[in-house]
């Protein structure tokens, strides 16, 4: 909020961050809903297309625990505390192998030192701008499971070396670079949740259809998504302190919303601005700077597309 004063006053700031617990259950519901709809699409018309789709689907909204677990680690997914900790830590982190109180703990750190050489996310905007056949690696990295295997496998092995020696945990947490937070410590919980998950969703369907509907998009889809967001967020923009042009905020359609960026996580900028405002209000935030006349000092992309182009689509030479 330190930020935003220097361009809303404090009347403006309050009207905004109001919580709703009744919008807090209706993103929850909203997001396992689409979850368990991609399942009944292949199921009522199983076929090559609506396999694909699914996997998209429920990869997305997987995307979408992610943004819900990051709005109860800022106690702006519901009222009370209480809520928050319970919704962000089994209903959104576990499903997703995530542990928020790890990942609370070094995002606020991102936030007070945003593209400075102390922002434990430094290293995710650091390649950029890079090449198109860099990009190209890295989304074919993604969507073929390699990204997803590699981050599980580290996972598991940090699990096994946190549990038997304690040292280890001291310098995991010294470290406080568990990459999005997929390093939690709580590691073995989320294994036994996403066990659960895989298990309900083969007495749904078939066998095999937690595999492929639930571990499958976690490992692929969920990847390239969280990628090309976290490349939407701070991928080649200044390293510096101004608020405005640290962060970007990017324009996004129907179809960007609904396979990229749910929950209106691409108003990236005025998150940073007021970093405890509901999801929901964050477009009244970006229309109220440009009304007040700081648009044109914003980092604003007309679409993903754009941003894409701005970290390297557009450069060919290795």
């Amino acid at each position: 909020m330190q930020y935003a004063k220097q361009f809303l006053s404090s009347e403006d700031i309050r009207a905004l961050s109001k919580r709703s617990d009744w919008m807090g259950a209706w993103m929850l519901l909203h997001c396992w809903g689409i979850i368990f709809g991609a399942l009944a699409l292949f199921g009522i018309w199983p076929n090559p297309l609506t396999f694909i789709l699914a996997v998209m689907l429920i990869g997305s909204r997987q995307l979408g625990l992610a943004i819900l677990m990051h709005e109860a680690a800022h106690s702006a997914l519901f009222k009370s505390r209480r809520l928050n900790e319970f919704a962000g830590i089994w209903l959104c982190g576990h499903p997703i192998l995530a542990d928020m109180p790890a990942y609370r703990h070094y995002h606020l750190a991102h936030h007070r030192y945003t593209q400075t050489e102390r922002d434990p996310d430094l290293a995710l905007s650091l390649p950029f701008p890079t090449t198109r056949a860099s990009l190209i690696r890295k989304f074919l990295r993604d969507l073929t499971g390699q990204t997803g295997v590699k981050q599980l496998v580290g996972q598991i092995v940090l699990w096994f070396r946190m549990a038997g020696d304690h040292d280890a945990v001291e310098e995991a947490e010294a470290k406080e670079k568990m990459a999005q937070a997929f390093k939690g410590l709580d590691f073995g919980t989320s294994l036994g949740v996403n066990a659960v998950i895989i298990i309900a969703f083969g007495l749904i369907g078939d066998w095999w259809w937690g595999l492929a509907f639930w571990l499958l998009p976690l490992l692929t889809w969920f990847q390239l998504v969280l990628r090309i967001r976290n490349i939407a967020e701070h991928g080649a923009v200044e390293h510096s302190e101004n608020p405005l042009q640290n962060v970007r905020t990017t324009a996004a359609g129907p179809l960007w919303r609904l396979f990229v960026a749910p929950y209106w996580v691409n108003y990236h900028l005025e998150h940073h601005l007021v970093m405890h405002l509901p999801a929901r209000n964050l477009p009244k935030l970006h229309r109220l700077m440009i009304e007040r006349g700081h648009g044109a000092a914003m980092r604003l992309s007309s679409s993903y597309w754009s941003v894409l182009g701005d970290v390297g689509w557009r450069r060919k030479v290795r």
